[in-house]
């Protein structure tokens, strides 16, 4: 089952978001396994980031590397509210 989920703030400012992405991208999971949608929103200094995956499992898994790299880049982990997909309407 798809699910949404909703990151909140986390002391997450645009400059230490690009240091996130940089090193999810180096770490091989940038484009992770079953993320169908991503976007990070908000003032610049306070990101909120919203995502939309084909499962928890495939979440979870991405999750096991985004914590650890979220700590090292100074972002106070914040937990997710995690909510079943109804629907979705793509153009």
């Amino acid at each position: 089952m798809a699910i949404a989920t909703y990151f909140g703030s986390g002391s997450m400012s645009a400059q230490k978001y690009a240091d996130v992405v940089k090193k999810l991208e180096a770490a091989g999971v940038g484009s992770p396994k079953g993320r169908r949608y991503h976007a990070s929103f908000g003032d610049p200094n306070d990101l909120h980031v919203f995502d939309v995956w084909a499962s928890q499992e495939e979440f979870d898994a991405f999750g096991a590397v985004l914590m650890p790299i979220l700590v090292a880049a100074g972002v106070t982990p914040v937990t997710p509210q995690i909510m079943p997909i109804h629907n979705i309407i793509m153009p």
